[in-house]
């Protein structure tokens, strides 16, 4: 009887990498009615992460079509691709293009700009980095978790309701989370 193993490295080679969607998830979360929170994702996406030999002058692309939007309600998910949220039809992605990389042992922070229905803004992700392996069939692995907070009135995303105690239905603060799984492109 023969047993896989899998050794764990923290070094992530230089080169080109690409993200792994069907091991990875971009997520969010944001407030209903200031009772509890609402959680999402997108799942379509692509991106390139190119690894420098200083890390801080590595960059990652990354484009999510947002027609992928899904919050497990069709109702919901069909009204944040409407002008009201999204736009789909005037702006069918959302861009990430990194601008720094300060890393830190595991942990680090990636500066990009975010693009949302055409306005661009600066975003933190603070990033906790996973290792590198390979997996059954030899194919090395390297994975990620991030997170950030953006106000999605800062992207002209500011649609609500007024509550009669007081209040809006949607929150301001989207907080952003990611599980990325990446292989050598």
């Amino acid at each position: 009887m023969s047993t896989n193993t899998t050794t764990t490295t923290t070094t992530l080679t230089p080169g080109s990498w690409a993200i792994e969607p069907s091991h990875s998830e971009i997520g969010f979360t944001v407030r209903h009615l200031g009772l509890s929170k609402v959680r999402g994702r997108f799942n379509s996406f692509s991106g390139t992460v190119d690894i420098a030999d200083q890390l801080s002058d590595s960059n990652i692309e990354v484009l999510i079509d947002l027609s992928s939007v899904d919050t497990n309600n069709d109702q919901r998910d069909g009204h944040l691709r409407s002008t009201d949220f999204f736009d789909i039809e005037s702006h069918p992605q959302m861009a990430f293009t990194s601008t720094g990389i300060d890393a830190s042992g595991s942990e680090g922070t990636i500066r990009g700009t975010l693009t949302i229905n055409g306005v661009s803004r600066t975003v933190d992700l603070d990033t906790e980095f996973h290792g590198v392996a390979d997996d059954a069939y030899g194919t090395k692995r390297a994975g990620f978790s991030a997170t950030g907070t953006i106000s999605r009135k800062d992207f002209g995303v500011d649609f609500n309701v007024p509550l009669d105690a007081g209040g809006v239905l949607i929150g301001d603060k989207v907080t952003i989370e990611l599980e990325i799984q990446i292989v050598p492109a």
